[in-house]
């Protein structure tokens, strides 16, 4: 047995154990593999129950790239949106000719696309009354349940509450809590009673819904105050004996996290990615459908600790690329329904057309957003790239640390900071994203800067920036003097752009041959050979995500002194429109490189 979550005593374990002991407790057991009860009797009735997954759907409904503003397509050809999952759905309900089939979402819904962004800040629901896109597209699915992810919540609460009244099923996520009451604030779980078909007695499935702890930090501006979020681990404790004493012959869990056990951000949050220590620890669950790491995970199991029961996990990839697919089959003696045998498949979206009504449905709100993507802004001198901006200080993203270093600097006119140098972060970037020469449109801007966060700053010491610094170039691979040199040798394709942060207002070395954590050689105020000493003070902007803790980054989380809740994607249009014109004459400044032993490595 291993150690019970945070907030959760041996005891407590224990007892949840006992509870769950005294409900009719589902023999869980790999797939195919026989039950007990059955064994050596082949004439023991079964009926069979089907559950289909999706998570990280992030906005998307058509098979679009409003970015490339044309179809979406990958290196392997994957699709994406809800109009392909609906068709694949629509088929596999049709195959089960009318046999029980539950649909689950697992998060991650009204944010990723710019036509998410569009009825969240354009012509934002709240505001219009118009039904958002994702409730659109979901209610033809006619989902069961959807657990809200991290990101439901970069909006704000009015908007979310909005989203979830327009929904046509619930939204669970029993682990967010009031933070006055200290009672749920959304639905925690459903009881489905589920019609297994003719001569079966009625299936009671619970559905619990667990959401990110992380939304504590990503999005304190929106939350903090109004809502805690507790441990995934210790709410499944809580709440999974409840639902078996009102009556759920199965559980199933919705959580938004990974398996990895891993976090993002430090201890001082319950883990992020839990989802496999759920099924390890927490008895009583049947099989848990996760996401919130974009991975795809056909089938997993694992041996809960206490019962040594078998529960079955899978994650559906994101954005509906992938549909899960988990087939349970059950009988009934003395009363009680047992699982026979468990399994999951991952069906892939590239397999099927779009569901004509899902597209039907949303096509006036897709159309409103190519529209506004598509316009053009100011004019661009020359082709910018962000190709090679990993390991190569470019004009691309000087532009982002332009426009932040101005906003703030401006904003600090006449407070006790003004004085101070400010630095600026540029942080996330797509390598993919291109400013061409002539036009540039709103796409090309909101490819370049993916993410709607806010624009902060907060006071820094020369210390913290180049702690900061250091902790960016961990994420480089070492590469020794001499070796030959290969962007992705010193780049590990496993570590997202977005953590290759780069720095305006000093001028600074990476020396890739020396160990982490000693690679930040040289650290100049920008434009002098005057070293930065550890008490020098500055001014740092930076997006809210980081200053909230995204990504554990050193040295920023701290009291802003900048925070008019600008998102940093719509000023960077701004800038461009009010300028007319993208000229890195205007904002290029050459001030980092990496190095070998002193050496520019390029």
């Amino acid at each position: 047995m291993t150690n019970p979550p945070i907030g959760s005593s041996r005891r407590q374990v224990l007892a949840a154990a006992a509870a769950i002991a005294a409900a009719p407790l589902v023999a869980a057991t790999p797939a195919n593999a026989a039950s007990p009860s059955n064994a050596g009797s082949s004439k023991a009735r079964t009926w069979d129950l089907t559950l289909l997954g999706t998570s990280d759907i992030h906005g998307n409904v058509y098979n679009w790239d409003y970015y490339k503003d044309k179809e979406y397509d990958d290196s392997a050809h994957n699709d994406v949106g809800v109009a392909k999952l609906a068709t694949l759905i629509h088929q596999i309900r049709a195959e089960r000719c009318g046999k029980a089939t539950l649909v689950l979402d697992a998060g991650d819904t009204i944010q990723g696309t710019p036509l998410a962004t569009y009825y969240a800040k354009q012509e934002p629901i709240t505001s219009t009354g118009e039904t958002h896109p994702m409730a659109r597209s979901m209610n033809i699915i006619d989902y069961d349940a959807v657990t809200l992810g991290n990101h439901e919540f970069n909006y704000g609460l009015p908007l979310l509450h909005l989203w979830i009244r327009q929904l046509g099923f619930p939204a669970l996520a029993a682990n967010a809590v009031d933070a006055a009451t200290g009672q749920p604030a959304f639905t925690p779980y459903i009881i489905k009673k589920v019609d297994l078909g003719k001569g079966a007695p009625t299936l009671r499935v619970g559905i619990l819904g667990l959401t990110n702890p992380g939304v504590a930090i990503w999005d304190r501006g929106n939350v903090e105050g109004k809502l805690l979020f507790k441990d995934m681990i210790a709410t499944a404790l809580k709440w999974v004996p409840i639902m078996r004493a009102r009556g759920a012959d199965i559980v199933l869990v919705s959580a938004h996290g990974g398996d990895s056990g891993t976090s993002s951000y430090g201890p001082e949050l319950p883990n992020e990615n839990p989802s496999a220590l759920i099924a390890q620890q927490v008895p009583g669950i049947d099989a848990i459908l996760f996401g919130h790491a974009h991975n795809e995970i056909a089938q997993r199991f694992v041996t809960n600790d206490i019962t040594g029961e078998q529960v079955l996990l899978s994650e559906p990839s994101k954005w509906g690329e992938r549909l899960t697919r988990m087939d349970f089959t059950l009988s009934r003696e003395h009363g009680a329904w047992s699982i026979t045998s468990k399994q999951s498949t991952m069906l892939n979206t590239n397999t099927v057309v779009e569901d004509p009504q899902v597209l039907a449905a949303v096509r006036a709100q897709h159309n409103k957003t190519v529209a506004y993507v598509n316009q053009v802004v100011a004019q661009s001198v020359v082709e910018l790239s962000a190709a090679e901006s990993r390991y190569k200080d470019t004009p691309i993203l000087d532009y982002i640390n332009k426009v932040q270093t101005d906003t703030v600097a401006a904003a600090l006119t006449g407070t006790q900071y003004a004085s101070l140098p400010v630095l600026s972060i540029a942080a996330p970037f797509s390598r993919t994203a291109v400013f061409p020469a002539g036009d540039v449109k709103i796409k090309d801007v909101a490819g370049l800067y993916i993410y709607d966060n806010t624009l902060e700053a907060v006071p820094i010491t020369g210390a913290e920036v180049k702690a900061y610094l250091e902790y960016s170039a961990k994420y480089f691979r070492t590469l020794a003097v001499g070796a030959a040199v290969d962007p992705e040798a010193i780049n590990d394709p496993a570590v997202p752009d977005y953590n290759y942060d780069t720095l305006s207002g000093v001028d600074y070395d990476i020396d890739i041959s020396k160990p982490v954590g000693q690679r930040i050689t040289k650290l100049t105020h920008g434009g002098t050979d005057t070293p930065v000493a550890d008490t020098d003070q500055f001014v740092i902007a930076v997006n809210n995500y980081r200053r909230s803790g995204g990504g554990n980054f050193p040295g920023v989380v701290k009291t802003q002194v900048y925070n008019e809740q600008k998102e940093i994607r719509q000023l960077l249009i701004d800038w461009a429109q009010a300028k007319g014109a993208i000229d890195p004459a205007d904002f290029f400044v050459p001030n980092w490189r990496l190095v070998r032993e002193g050496v520019p490595v390029f």
